[in-house]
This record gives structure tokens, C-alpha cells and sequence, in this order.
């Protein structure tokens, strides 16, 4: 069974950083692309990174580029974001995403890990 969990969510001051985990159950993780993304009050969802192993290539959002790195674990079958100088506006709730590559339909989705970015 496919599952996807995320992990490392909490509140943090602006500018400070945090690094949540995707743990990834039930298919191999290098073979498909893994999305980050994230949900604000009454937005949008935004799509902010997305990797796959074959590309050895990592898309960012615009809003968060030179801020968050994603990275890859294949051992661990997990995948991490990690967020340096936070802004209030990062706050929401963050998912990953498994989809055959970066662009693609995303078929399998976790069930997200609060951020809240606040003094």
C-alpha cells in the first residue's frame, strides 16, 4: 500500500528555518518524482519543489527559490525540504506528492504537516 507521511512541521520565528520529512511506504522511491507542496488559508495550492532521481534536477517555485532545498534519501525511501529564512507568508500546511515524473499527475498524496510562521 502506497503512503506518503509528512513530518517536521511546527511554529517557527521569521526567519528561521525548519526541515520537514517525507517518509515514503509501499513503491520504490527512485523510480518517480516527489512534489512538495503547500496550502494557505483560503489560497491555493502552490506547487513549490518537485525532483526526480533520473533527472537529477530540482524545480522551485519562484517563492521559495535560494530559501528551501529539497533532497532525496533513496536508502531511507524519504525525501526532505528544507525552509532557511522563513517569512510569515510560508505559513501552511505542506504535503508531498508522488507522481511518475515532474509535471505529471500526482497520484498518491500525504496528509500534510502544519507550518506556522509567527513572533
Amino acid at each position: 500500500q502506497v503512503q506518503l507521511v509528512e513530518s517536521g512541521g511546527g511554529l517557527v520565528q521569521p526567519g528561521g528555518s525548519l526541515r520537514l520529512s517525507c517518509a515514503a511506504s509501499g513503491f520504490t522511491l527512485d523510480d518517480y518524482a516527489i512534489g512538495w507542496f503547500r496550502q494557505a488559508p483560503g489560497k491555493e495550492r502552490e506547487g513549490i519543489s518537485c525532483s526526480t532521481d533520473s533527472d537529477v534536477r530540482t524545480y522551485y517555485a519562484h517563492s521559495v527559490k535560494g530559501r528551501f532545498t529539497m533532497s532525496r534519501d533513496d536508502a531511507k525511501n524519504t525525501v526532505y525540504l528544507q525552509m532557511n529564512s522563513l517569512k510569515p507568508e510560508d505559513t501552511a500546511v505542506y504535503y508531498c506528492a508522488m507522481a511518475l515524473g515532474c509535471g505529471t499527475s500526482y497520484t498518491y498524496w500525504g496528509k500534510g504537516t502544519q507550518v506556522t510562521v509567527s513572533s
